[in-house]
């Protein structure tokens, strides 16, 4: 176990959470503004969620924390580590059955509180689609402030599409 919050469990894949993983990330709704195509299939899940669950959550690059509810997976979050050790970049995904709910915003607040205390990060970023309203309001629902809108800067499934960026300082973050 990585991060408890009041319902959830941040903690490190495991191969069975393959089917799980599967399911909501062959959802084209959850995939829609991830770089991803659906369906992911079982046996290609099993392999990225065993690599996923051999990360180092202390090493700069990508790690994927599996959120959990009781034993169930129902989405992840990617942390991107920065080679400076002080700062990331953080990104979501949570299964349709499991949005609205205030999953996403608790997970989401739960990894903050672990990297602006325990880890002492000084900073953590995001983007996302500009068309992913609900992205957008969980990063500022959590403190994220909107720095920027990169227009036509994301090549896509077919298409050119906006991205907004959006930043949190951690002295910003302990002090709210």
């Amino acid at each position: 176990m990585f991060v408890q919050t009041e319902r959830l469990t941040l903690r490190r894949f495991t191969p069975g959470d393959a089917p799980a993983f599967a399911a909501y990330r062959s959802d084209p709704e959850v995939a829609r503004y991830q770089s991803w195509e659906p369906p992911v299939r079982e046996p290609e899940a099993l392999i990225t969620v065993t690599g996923f669950g051999n990360g180092d959550p202390d090493a700069p690059g990508w790690f994927q924390y599996a959120v959990d509810l009781d034993g169930v997976l129902i989405g992840d979050l990617g942390l991107h580590l920065d080679e400076n050790l002080m700062q990331a970049e953080l990104g979501f995904t949570l299964a349709p059955e499991y949005q609205g709910k205030g999953y996403a915003t608790e997970a989401v607040r739960g990894l903050l509180d672990h990297l602006f205390t325990a880890k002492n990060l000084h900073r953590v970023s995001a983007e996302c689609d500009a068309r992913n309203t609900s992205s957008a309001r969980l990063l500022e629902r959590v403190g994220f402030q909107r720095e920027g809108l990169r227009r036509a800067h994301t090549w896509i499934k077919g298409e050119w599409t906006d991205d907004l960026l959006f930043g949190l300082l951690r002295s910003d973050y302990l002090d709210a």
